[in-house]
């Protein structure tokens, strides 16, 4: 069972906290789809790995076999729906009819405990003030709850918030020290949504301020490792200890406060964004086992030699 309990994301009726990576599951020789079946396997082999007990499915309704592996080796998912490119009522047509269908197919997966509906107001990018906006937002929101009331339901992930289950923010400060203070306490909390836009976008859309007691941030960091030119990361270090680091200091702010949970950016670099902790072959940037336990926000182990 999924749910929520006071500050807390629970599962099987217990607080549970959520350490998850942002996945865009994209491979260079072949893109959206795996090179094979054990390719798969071997991404939530390394989530694991890496210390995650989630990820985050972003922008891409993964292949059944990744769910398969999740369901079997117990790696979390959330679910999210491929934003549309405008706003029309062609684009929503759309979107309903392929959303019923992917809950339909994918919502006996146990590995899924929460199905993303947009993601920072892309498809619906005058949410912040326009009804029709919120009505599609709305629409979505309440049909998955319809279709699947077992699981949790984020509206629009990011900011610009019309409806959800729990309040995900996306804050890619580049300090760990800002991330530590904005999420300290509810009250931190509570004062980083008043105060504090995320990215120039309010948390919540225009008529749908709420307080919400679970918040998590469900996208933060993105450390580039550099070593070639081109690419970008929202912040970056020259070396794998100094990667591993400002990792261990991203997620030491993130998991020391209100929150109940994180999602990382980012699992592996993706085309031009070189923030993983993986580069595109899926090769570590630093040693796993030392990565796993910042994940996990242990005590620094020195790598084996």
């Amino acid at each position: 069972s999924v749910g929520t309990s006071g500050r807390h994301f629970t599962l099987n009726g217990r607080a549970y906290f959520l350490r998850m990576a942002l996945d865009q599951g994209i491979w260079r020789e072949s893109h959206l789809a795996a090179p094979d079946g054990l390719a798969l396997r071997r991404e939530v082999e390394l989530a694991k790995a890496l210390g995650f007990n989630g990820v985050r499915k972003h922008q891409k309704i993964e292949d059944p076999r990744y769910l398969f592996w999740a369901d079997v080796l117990g790696l979390l998912v959330w679910e999210e729906l491929p934003s549309a490119y405008r706003f029309s009522a062609h684009s929503a047509t759309r979107l309903v009819r392929e959303w019923m269908e992917v809950i339909e197919r994918d919502r006996s997966h146990p590995c899924i405990v929460t199905w993303v509906t947009f993601n920072e107001s892309w498809g619906v990018p005058d949410v912040a003030t326009d009804g029709r906006n919120q009505d599609l937002v709305r629409t979505l929101y309440h049909l998955t709850r319809t279709l699947d009331p077992t699981r949790l339901v984020i509206g629009n992930d990011g900011w610009e918030h019309v409806v959800g289950d729990v309040l995900s923010l996306h804050d890619y400060s580049p300090d760990p020290s800002v991330i530590a203070r904005r999420y300290a306490t509810p009250d931190d909390v509570r004062a980083t949504i008043a105060q504090h836009p995320m990215h120039g976008r309010a948390v919540f859309s225009e008529g749908n301020e709420a307080d919400h007691a679970v918040v998590i941030l469900s996208e933060f960091g993105g450390i580039r490792l550099a070593r070639s030119e081109g690419g970008w990361g929202y912040t970056e270090v020259g070396t794998p200890q100094d990667l591993l680091e400002r990792y261990a200091s991203f997620v030491a702010a993130a998991s020391a406060g209100a929150l109940a949970g994180f999602c990382y950016t980012q699992f592996c670099d993706t085309f031009q964004e070189q923030n993983g902790l993986l580069y595109e072959d899926r090769s570590p940037k630093a040693d796993l086992a030392v990565l796993a336990a910042a994940t996990r926000n242990e005590p620094r182990e020195e790598p084996s030699s």
